[in-house]
């Protein structure tokens, strides 16, 4: 295989360990970006440097709405975009976090009411990890019920993939880090994602056979909105859409806490065959003519094919946001990114009225697409990063920041508690 002659390869180790690798296994891409971590004095934090970009096209047969169906053909795509990104920043990448999506990826909010024992008690960081303890319990219980019901297979075996605190409050007060406070009514609103464990098992053999040190595994739509809506504080408020190769991914963000995530199977694929059935053309010259189309560079006959596609894709996105009901109204800001939201079609889509008749959500909204700027903590010293189709990656790498500093500090279990009131 290709990862076998990229090992023999001599590569600058110096510093290794002071990059990261995102990798974004997209049903259309591998998506890899190499980044540098730096450290900014004058901010007093840690940021990350892109230097390394590649991407490398899957076969039809290696992934299925966004899952893994071949791996070994996925380790030999994932390895091509690695070296070449590799060889962009002069590095040999030891840590990597990955991204997962599919519709069978579940994140939402869980609260839980905590009544203390003893009111006058400090809370520490052990009371703490207990009640984060009962709140991610819940929240897998009912995932897995959920993932049970969708799949039709019973007890489905699933693991946490992200944990982020949307709110804490102790006697009906809001606070950002509970340690040390007293109290006896404790409110906790956390965000959780869980995937099933045979598409965890399948991205691990994917790290294992590229050599990689796994940081973690992180569903993209959180990775996105996280990193994106950190620059806005407690009162941001959005709707992060990423339209993929095959499937779409919805992240909500409310009041600066990631709400929860819904995802379907409809992406870039299924337009290109759309366009490749109606126009009776093949799916890759079909797939030519839909990347060629534009807001400039129109084409008649492509907008016509992607009309009912285009419709059914926002039918998904009004099911989808109506499953958020913790929210009384969703924010009027849509925020897109992934290679199949540069279709023109897609914003004009959903800055219609028509599919927002049945949703909670503003009479007046703003669609726009996710600049790289806009992605907290990442910079692109490439000159490779100009769109939206990277921005996935780019979150990936503020994830796996925040796991390479946990991962080089000591006290697991404030690291643990740390990482989800940051996130």
């Amino acid at each position: 295989m290709a990862f076998e002659t990229l090992k023999q390869r001599i590569f600058n180790r110096k510093n290794q360990d002071q990059h990261i690798v995102a990798l974004d296994i997209g049903t259309e891409y591998v998506k890899a970006l190499v980044g540098r971590v730096t450290e900014d004095e004058a901010a007093g934090e840690s940021a990350v440097e892109v230097v390394g970009v590649a991407r490398q096209h899957q076969k039809l047969s290696d992934m299925h709405s966004g899952a893994i169906a071949d791996i070994g053909g996925v380790v030999d795509n994932c390895d091509t975009a690695l070296s070449a990104a590799e060889e962009m920043a002069e590095v040999r990448v030891h840590n990597a976090v990955v991204g997962i999506a599919g519709e069978l990826v579940k994140g939402s909010s869980t609260s839980i009411n905590y009544k203390r024992p003893d009111s006058q008690q400090a809370i520490d960081s052990g009371e703490m990890d207990e009640i984060m303890e009962r709140v991610q319990n819940r929240a897998l219980e009912r995932a897995r019920a959920e993932l049970s019901w969708e799949s039709g297979v019973e007890n489905i075996e699933i693991t946490m993939v992200n944990a982020a605190v949307v709110n804490f409050s102790i006697d009906g007060y809001n606070v950002t880090n509970p340690v040390g406070f007293q109290g006896k009514d404790v409110k906790v609103q956390m965000f959780c994602a869980f995937a099933p464990m045979v598409h965890i098992g399948a991205l691990e053999r994917v790290a294992r056979e590229l050599n990689l040190n796994l940081l973690g595994i992180t569903a993209e739509p959180f990775a996105v909105a996280k990193s994106v809506s950190a620059e806005h504080g407690e009162t941001f408020g959005a709707v992060f859409i990423d339209v993929g190769g095959g499937t779409t991914d919805i992240a909500l963000v409310n009041e600066g806490g990631v709400e929860g995530t819904r995802m379907f199977g409809i992406g870039g694929r299924s337009f290109t065959s759309a366009v490749a059935k109606n126009l009776d053309i093949s799916f890759e010259e079909a797939e030519k003519r839909k990347c060629d189309v534009t807001a400039e560079a129109k084409d008649e006959d492509v907008r016509k094919a992607l009309v009912p596609t285009v419709k059914v894709w926002l039918s998904g996105v009004e099911l989808a946001l109506g499953e958020f009901d913790t929210v009384d109204q969703l924010p009027s800001k849509i925020l897109l990114c992934g290679g199949g939201s540069g279709l023109p079609y897609i914003p004009k889509a959903l800055e219609s009225s028509s599919w927002r008749e049945n949703v909670p959500i503003a009479e007046r909204i703003t669609v726009n697409h996710i600049r790289p700027d806009q992605v907290n903590r990442v910079v692109d010293k490439t000159g490779e990063v100009t769109d939206h189709s990277y921005i996935t990656p780019m979150g990936l790498l503020n994830v796996g920041l925040d796991a390479l500093t946990m991962e080089t500090t000591g006290h697991k279990v404030a690291n643990k508690i740390n990482k989800a009131m940051q996130n």
